[in-house]
């Protein structure tokens, strides 16, 4: 199974990069290889937010629609992704985030096992580089909304 991790800082609140990674639905605009987003449902428990969402990857042949439960953890800043069906036989991403004076610390982990064992052979194979360039554009992408607010 693949599995990494990133650390990142970058220049922008939590609270916006958290508001920014609930925001599934926007995902196609900055995400890499991400052609749909869908939100099923979201209900606010008071300490938790728990999403239902489905995400639309795609790359030249390969196009495959997964769903996915999110809950942010408001009391410790993180967001926890499982999937609940579709081409994953296994997805768990952890978000921690944290203020660091202006800036915010960023540490995403990702740990996933298609079903397709071809699939996932070749995913293993583009699995940092895709990482990273993932990574790059949520970066890329809350600078660009958020920096100075």
């Amino acid at each position: 199974m693949p599995s990494a991790s990133i650390k990142k800082e970058i220049p922008c609140s939590k609270e916006n990069l958290i508001k920014m990674v609930l925001d599934i639905e926007k995902y196609p605009e900055f995400v890499p290889w991400c052609l749909g987003g869908k939100i099923h449902s979201k209900s606010d428990k008071g300490d938790k937010v728990e999403i239902t969402a489905d995400l639309t990857i795609g790359k030249s042949f390969f196009n495959e629609t997964y769903k996915s439960l999110v809950i942010y953890e408001k009391s410790t800043d993180s967001i926890y992704v499982t999937n609940m069906n579709g081409p994953l036989k296994h997805l768990e991403n952890k978000w921690f985030f944290k203020q660091i004076g202006e800036n915010s610390e960023i540490v995403f982990h990702v740990d996933f096992e298609l079903k397709n064992k071809i699939l996932n052979i070749l995913m293993i194979k583009s699995f940092d580089i895709g990482l990273k360039k993932i990574a790059n554009a949520f970066e890329k992408r809350a600078i660009e909304l958020f920096k100075s607010t």
